[in-house]
């Protein structure tokens, strides 16, 4: 594997193989797609929308350079995290399988599989559940890689595989004590009341590095309600129809059976900014023009966002994805 990482500021810090290797592979995807009848769309990176989530964090730009006029009641413009809420709006308005390859970006995330500019691969199909969400995510990771047959778990048979606990009903405490038997350091998490802090912890310690002993790809789906995002749930067992897929421990691709309620999206975004007010975060507007299209009706679909970077560095046995984009961060 050649890497430049070492060389002058000027030059990229992936190869010109690597960069004909990601270019070779994005063909392979669209191929993919267009096989099965879905059309490349494009939609706005920069939008006075955003996904709501506690965790997600969008970089904001100020309105009055975007518009060019000076306007201190204007609301600010969004680089987008995801191009979901656009693409949904599609869905609403008649579109039925649609996929896009664009940028997106996030504040504060940089590391060997994160740069806050990144690649991502999103698409939605009318009709599909989460089983058929499932399907074609496993079809064409499985496809791209050359791997063999993805294995599926839910999240609880995840944790009692691997961490021996009842993920969905385990108390505070005794996801401490799971911690203290795989000897993961808890250090800030010790007076955290949010289960989900200690199930995001022993998933991160103890799970992914074993979904990474073997080739097979892995699919982890019916997460806990509580981190459903825009998932739908089955309130009657406490899980959401939501799905991830997991290679050599990386996590690829996060999926939805994609929620439809207007009037749950409104208190999932409330909750989720009462989070992030709770973490110094600034509040994200709960209104937005995918609320409208929601109110006006948005089919059955599932949807999937895959990291196209990882998906690269993965197909190339790379180290870092700074071995197959041009210009990470530093360097832009």
């Amino acid at each position: 594997m050649v890497t430049r990482s070492k060389l002058a500021d000027f030059l990229s810090t992936a190869s010109i193989e690597n960069l004909k290797a990601r270019s070779d592979i994005l063909d392979r995807v669209h191929q993919f797609f267009r096989r099965r009848q879905f059309i490349h769309v494009e939609t706005p990176l920069l939008s006075r929308d955003t996904v709501v989530d506690r965790h997600l964090h969008p970089i904001e730009v100020d309105s009055n350079a975007v518009m060019g006029r000076a306007d201190g009641a204007a609301m600010p413009f969004w680089l987008q995290t995801s191009p979901e809420f656009s693409m949904k709006r599609l869905l609403a308005g008649g579109a039925t399988a649609i996929y896009q390859i664009c940028k997106a970006f996030r504040r504060e995330e940089r590391g060997s599989i994160h740069n806050p500019e990144f690649t991502m691969l999103e698409w939605y199909q009318v009709g599909d559940d989460m089983q058929a969400g499932m399907n074609l995510l496993a079809e064409l990771v499985e496809t791209i890689l050359d791997r063999p047959p993805t294995v599926r778990l839910t999240y609880a048979d995840a944790f009692d595989q691997y961490v021996r606990i009842d993920a969905i009903s385990a108390s505070i405490e005794e996801l401490r004590q799971a911690c203290d038997s795989f000897s993961v350091d808890s250090t800030g998490f010790s007076d955290s009341v949010n289960r989900d802090d200690w199930l995001n912890l022993l998933l991160t310690s103890v799970v992914e590095p074993a979904l990474a002993k073997t080739p097979e790809p892995k699919m982890i789906y019916d997460w806990p309600a509580s981190q459903s995002a825009l998932a739908i749930v089955r309130s009657d067992e406490g899980v959401a129809e939501r799905f991830e897929i997991y290679v050599d421990g990386v996590e690829l691709a996060n999926g939805y059976h994609e929620l439809l309620d207007p009037a749950e999206l409104s208190c999932r975004s409330k909750v989720n900014n009462e989070g992030r007010a709770s973490d110094g975060e600034k509040r994200l507007p709960e209104t937005s023009r995918l609320l409208q299209a929601m109110q006006h009706g948005l089919p059955a679909c599932a949807g999937v966002a895959l990291g196209v970077d990882r998906l690269v560095m993965l197909a190339l046995k790379a180290e870092s994805i700074s071995d197959v984009i041009a210009f990470p961060i530093e360097r832009a």
